[in-house]
């Protein structure tokens, strides 16, 4: 069994969910992706990840909360990020924490920030 850490990665666009799997993977982690709120829900159950890092604005405009509840209600303790394409002013008009996430990563995500926020949440 990998002693590895499980990252999820909940985004529907293709191209942000192979950047974040490749520099996830090129430090060690183990990357589990999902293209929507629903699919992403069902393998937090099924994958039990150490953290989750989850798009914001998905099937729905607040997907991304929806997910980032769902998570809380089962699993309080693991860490969940929201990825944002919003300006970053907007995002720091948000109480990040009353929507369920521990932080935010801004996109496109700056591969040395993620890593060292990842590593961080996980007491690596």
């Amino acid at each position: 069994m990998s002693d590895k850490k499980v990252i999820l990665v909940i985004d529907d666009d293709p191209d942000i969910l192979d950047s974040i799997k490749a520099i996830l993977g090129a430090n060690g982690f183990e990357v589990e992706t999902a293209m929507s709120g629903k699919e992403g829900t069902e393998k937090v159950k099924s994958v039990n990840p150490d953290l989750v890092l989850c798009d914001m604005m998905m099937e729905r405009i607040d997907a991304g909360t929806k997910v980032a509840q769902d998570i809380r209600k089962n699993n309080p303790e693991m860490p969940v990020f929201l990825l944002s394409s919003i300006g970053s002013a907007t995002a720091s008009n948000i109480d990040i924490d009353k929507l369920g996430f521990n932080g935010v990563f801004q996109k496109p995500v700056d591969p040395d920030n993620l890593i060292n926020v990842v590593k961080d949440a996980l007491g690596m």
